[in-house]
């Protein structure tokens, strides 16, 4: 049994920044060693593979991000050489919705990538059940242990998950229930394993809003589905556009190519096919495709001294400009014409 740390050790472990005493106090603990021992046991007969981040055991871009979990309970295989994306939305899945995800992956069957979800029901369910269908591997990240599955009617989902080469991951030991809390932590994971995240549906402040708010944070790429402001599953996705929290999908091709996934079809059928009709746009917002059209790239404030219009005025044009597919938005907030 391992002893407890000596005075000097307990002061030099506590300095160290992260580390508070209750953590130092708590080394050598005989119940957490028992609980350990009876973790390792767990994990061992359910083939659950333990990764740790100190070891740089995690995926490579999980990895890179400050909050990466120290510990990942892993069951079945990850292919690291594969490109990710990361899809999430609202339980409560629209027609709309369901027909955006099946014609993402019918356009990206020929494509080598591995998508992510978090096994929940309506769009995260979907995307596994898509990626399945044209053999992609596909990722779901758990908000609870091993011990259980949730929701209970996705089990036979997991297996399926695990029998065609997919993994299942969760950072919670086998004693965590699925608590509301945990999801929201499981979301930064979810956000963490791809260069990008794509916002399908999501209310005004859904979960999603935050697996695109840790994307952000990690300085990864996120893409939302826009909608109707009067459909409440798209709501969420509006406003992260308004926010230019995220990229406007206008198109599966261009969506595909922005994701840099290789090797898909030739011709792809557009989400928002163009009109041969001309879109007449109003004066204000003639005005600013006009700075815009003028210029490579421009920002924001640039924008508002050449028209002089306060910004306040300008961001709901630019969205509209956008719907409409006749600009799009930078990073860093600069904007271009298409």
């Amino acid at each position: 049994m391992q002893s407890l740390p000596g005075k000097k050790h307990a002061r030099e472990l506590g300095a160290v920044e992260g580390i508070g005493r209750k953590a130092v106090a708590d080394i050598g603990n005989p119940d957490y060693l028992r609980f350990a021992e009876k973790e390792i046991k767990f994990c061992e007969r359910d083939n659950i593979t333990i990764k740790l981040r100190h070891l740089r055991d995690l995926p490579p871009l999980l990895n890179e991000c400050d909050d990466a979990p120290a510990i990942l309970y892993q069951k079945g295989e990850i292919d690291n050489t594969l490109k990710t994306v990361s899809i999430v939305g609202t339980r409560n899945m629209t027609p709309y919705g369901k027909s955006f995800i099946h014609t993402f992956f019918e356009e990206t069957q020929s494509c080598r990538y591995s998508s992510v979800s978090g096994l929940a029901l309506g769009v995260d369910k979907e995307v596994h059940e898509q990626s399945l269908n044209i053999n992609i591997p596909t990722v779901a990240v758990l908000a609870h242990g091993f011990h259980t599955l949730y929701p209970f009617r996705n089990r036979r989902l997991s297996e399926r998950i695990l029998d065609h080469g997919g993994a299942l991951l969760t950072e919670f030991n086998s004693s965590r229930k699925p608590d509301r809390e945990n999801f929201i932590q499981r979301n930064r994971i979810i956000a963490g394993l791809s260069p990008a995240t794509v916002v399908v549906e999501t209310a005004f402040g859904g979960g999603s809003v935050s697996t695109a708010t840790f994307a952000n944070q990690y300085n990864r790429d996120v893409f939302a589905l826009p909608g109707k402001i009067t459909d409440p599953y798209s709501q969420g996705c509006n406003h992260l556009i308004f926010q230019h929290k995220a990229s406007v999908i206008s198109t599966t091709k261009e969506l595909i190519e922005q994701l840099g996934l290789n090797g898909s079809r030739e011709h792809m059928e557009e989400l928002f096919p163009y009109s041969a009709i001309h879109v007449q746009l109003n004066e204000i917002q003639e005005l600013i495709y006009q700075c815009i059209k003028e210029n490579q790239q421009i920002s924001l404030d640039d924008m508002a001294a050449s028209t002089e219009l306060p910004p306040y005025r300008i961001l709901p044009v630019i969205l509209e400009l956008e719907l409409l597919g006749k600009i799009k938005t930078l990073s860093g907030r600069q904007f271009t014409a298409i």
